[in-house]
């Protein structure tokens, strides 16, 4: 089997066992919905700044409990059972594709709650939706990877904060630096700097993701 139809048919898995087990999906949303909703009672209105900081700090703790599951679901059965049948890159390629879908649709309703229930005006609505896409994409592909590294280490909590923090600071603050840009309504070029480098980061993290997956995969 060539290396799409692996990742098309391990994508395929991914999302019959999301079906079958809704609760998982279910509960991230609730903890969304339900942050989102507490932070209205407690704060009711907020500047601009402070809206743009706190749904990045949002999304940064959703991201995590959806991804960090990635591998912790897999029993040992399973995964003997994939490394029989798919190459590694396909797996974690698949795992990365899976969470980026995942991501899109969490943030998709996450932005959308959030701007009901916060009435903040955007200055660019579409740039702002492409630093929310460029920040799914990107807590993706770092948690995926590092997800995989804690499952090998016994499945650590600590080990995947502490692997996490080095690159996702940086990643956070370029969001928060691009998205608060395009709330501000400034010219789009003055963006493209932050675009890049997020680009450039997301483009090197998958590429370790492929180089180095396979050896933790024969562990």
């Amino acid at each position: 089997m060539d290396m799409f139809n692996q990742v098309k048919m391990l994508i395929r898995k991914e999302v019959m066992i999301e079906w079958r087990s809704k609760y998982a999906l279910n509960g991230i949303l609730l903890y969304v919905v339900s942050t989102i909703f507490v932070c209205y009672l407690s704060f009711r209105q907020i500047d601009p700044l402070t809206w743009n900081a706190l749904f990045w700090i949002i999304m940064l703790f959703a991201s995590i409990n959806a991804i960090s599951k990635s591998f912790v679901q897999e029993s040992r059965g399973r995964q003997l059972y994939y490394y029989t049948i798919a190459s590694p890159q396909a797996i974690i390629v698949a795992k990365i594709v899976y969470n980026v879908v995942l991501m899109l649709v969490l943030s998709a309703i996450a932005i959308g709650v959030y701007r009901i229930v916060f009435r903040n005006p955007l200055g660019d609505p579409l740039y702002y939706m492409l630093a929310v896409l460029l920040g799914s994409l990107s807590f993706s592909t770092v948690f995926t990877m590092i997800s995989a590294i804690a499952s090998r280490a016994g499945n650590n909590g600590t080990l995947m904060a502490i692997l996490s923090f080095p690159v996702i600071i940086p990643l956070l603050m370029l969001l928060i630096k691009l998205s608060k840009n395009a709330m501000d309504g400034l010219d789009r070029s003055v963006s493209l700097d932050e675009i890049t480098v997020l680009l450039l980061i997301n483009a090197m993290v998958v590429t370790v993701s492929l180089l180095l997956f396979p050896f933790l995969w024969k562990e």
